[in-house]
């Protein structure tokens, strides 16, 4: 069964605000990779195309047994939503300060692949600092309990 991929740098840098589970267009070697956990979400984004949701810069490692069908790397793949989530999202995106940022790639129940979007606020440097903080004392908790 293939692992969960998380994006751990998204929460780092922006507050989520609202989750959403969506669909994922994808071709056949892009899968399998996905099975191996070959995701990278390094600088991976969403944005609207003519009323379409698209995931830009998702890195999906060529599949080593592929053919001369390979999929390219990374390319904009379209996300599969409900006609009211895409409107209420768009709505948000154009309010300033707000992105959506894939947060993780998984598989669900079905064996379909899902990515989970996260509607996100981006942090300032002291934010950030704070967010530091408290990860560095809940760990010290951790360690001091055990």
């Amino acid at each position: 069964m293939a692992k969960e991929m998380n994006n751990r740098q998204a929460y780092y840098n922006y507050y989520i605000e609202d989750k959403y589970v969506a669909g994922i267009v994808l071709l056949g070697t892009e899968v399998k990779s996905i099975r191996e956990g070959k995701v990278s979400f390094n600088d991976s984004f969403c944005l609207f195309d003519k009323g379409e949701l698209w995931v830009r810069a998702l890195y999906i490692a060529e599949y080593k047994m592929g053919t001369t069908n390979n999929h390219i790397a990374v390319h904009d793949r379209k996300l599969l939503l409900t006609a009211r989530e895409l409107k209420r999202l768009e709505a948000k995106m154009k309010e300033k300060g707000y992105t959506i940022i894939p947060l993780r790639v998984f598989m669900n129940e079905k064996n379909l692949v899902k990515v989970e979007i996260g509607l996100g606020r981006g942090k300032k440097t002291h934010d950030k600092r704070e967010t530091i903080k408290k990860r560095d004392t809940e760990r010290e908790l951790k360690a001091y309990i055990k």
